[in-house]
């Protein structure tokens, strides 16, 4: 089967296969473990500072800029072939063995708006011939490849896409128009990077051992595993840092991710982390204006008509003003933009990540499309909004009574 390739610009759908998400992800996180724990690189770099704050988001309108910012988010890999392909040979495993079936199963995701009419009945979801095809035509959200005329794989690599947009399932489970900013809640990352043959036993259980929607962006760095629940990346206008321990502006978390954890070929330096990367060329800081303006242009999805009742909701919104308001504050959401954190104590949640980090706390969690993106706090241990409001009635003996925490969870649910 031979599709023709669309422009990467406008292509915004995916159809990927299982291998092929697989190969994805064990690029996205294995990489990085196959190349051992510890800071990589001998020189500082362009990183921008962890203490500064990011330009505010009115400075971030131009619509050039935006659009340039979604072409990142989408489709740039910031050079991490080199990893991916020259050092882990992803393209060859890819090619062979991974169908489109297997990776819808692992939480891939397929771009409706690039497969030609009548694509998926005309294909064979088995086969890792559909998983190349797929490939050149530019539809699995967050891979990028080069295919050359006789449809081999030359190049594989990843994006920013691949943990941080879904799609709306209008087509199949898995298949549908994209939602960027939405996190990826199906991707099993560490089952994806646990089918590497390059993976010795003890990290495969690791990887296994994370489920779906879960990631530990440093494991690489220190050998310890706390995955955390993969964060959306809409809404963030007005939130300074976004990282569960606010270790830094967005463009900071934006640096790190790209360098230490997909590999991209730039430069990255946290001397409170011990982590000094550099590279020449340096593909990756010159890009993060950009990539910071989309993400400041993707507001919160809205809930759905429907899906919560607006005269409980009204009643919860006296109770969060109540008990809630002193943190989540304001239209943040959040206290951290006046520079408060938390230490896990105070809110009762597990405190093994943040130990890892240079804050040793956590940022309130803004509160944005909270209906969205269950399950939730920092490690995903709390699997619906009741659970959460269950967890702060009793750590933080608020005294609501069982209808009192039902008409917040309402109220919870309009946000």
């Amino acid at each position: 089967m031979i599709i023709q390739k669309k422009d990467r610009a406008s292509s915004t759908s995916q159809l990927p296969s299982r291998g092929m998400v697989a190969l994805a992800l064990i690029a996205l996180t294995v990489a990085p473990a196959l190349l051992g724990c510890g800071p990589t690189g001998t020189a500082t770099g362009s990183t921008p500072p962890a203490t500064a704050a990011d330009p505010p988001a009115a400075e971030e309108t131009s619509p050039a800029l935006v659009a340039e910012g979604q072409r990142v988010f989408r489709f740039e890999t910031f050079g991490d072939e080199k990893l991916w392909t020259d050092t882990l040979r992803l393209h060859e495993v890819v090619e062979k063995n991974v169908d489109p079936t297997t990776a819808l199963k692992v939480g891939l995701k397929v771009d409706a708006d690039v497969l030609p009419p009548g694509t998926l009945d005309k294909v064979d979801l088995k086969s890792p011939a559909t998983t190349v095809a797929l490939l050149k035509m530019n539809a699995v959200v967050g891979l990028q490849a080069s295919v050359d005329s006789n449809n081999h794989i030359t190049r594989l690599g990843v994006t920013c896409a691949l943990c941080h947009s879904t799609v709306d399932n209008s087509v199949m489970p898995g298949i549908g128009h994209r939602k960027d900013g939405w996190p990826n809640r199906d991707l099993n990352v560490g089952a994806i990077i646990a089918l590497s043959p390059a993976l010795p036993a003890d990290k495969k259980a690791v990887y296994t051992s994370w489920g779906p929607g879960k990631y530990d962006p440093r494991y690489n760095q220190d050998g310890k595993n706390t995955p955390l629940a993969l964060p959306p990346a809409y809404g963030l206008a007005q939130v300074k840092n976004e990282t569960y321990t606010a270790e830094g502006p967005i463009s900071y978390w934006n640096a790190y991710v790209a360098v230490t954890q997909m590999g991209g070929q730039g430069n990255f330096s946290d001397p409170k982390l011990g982590i000094d990367v550099k590279h020449s060329p340096d593909m990756v800081t010159d890009k993060l204006p950009a990539l910071r303006a989309y993400q400041h242009s993707l507001p919160a999805p809205p809930p759905p008509a429907g899906s919560f009742d607006a005269a409980i909701a009204e009643r919860g919104r006296v109770l969060f003003d109540r008990t809630c308001a002193s943190c989540h504050v304001g239209g943040s959401g959040t206290d951290n933009n006046t520079g408060k954190l938390h230490p896990p104590a105070d809110t009762g949640v597990d405190g093994a990540y943040a130990a890892r980090t240079a804050n040793k706390a956590y940022r309130t969690t803004p509160l944005r499309g909270l209906w969205q993106h269950a399950p939730y706090f920092h490690d995903g241990s709390a699997a619906t909004l009741a659970d959460v409001v269950a967890h702060y009635n009793r750590v933080r003996t608020l005294g609501l009574t069982p209808d009192q925490q039902r008409d917040l969870v309402e109220f919870l649910k309009s946000l």
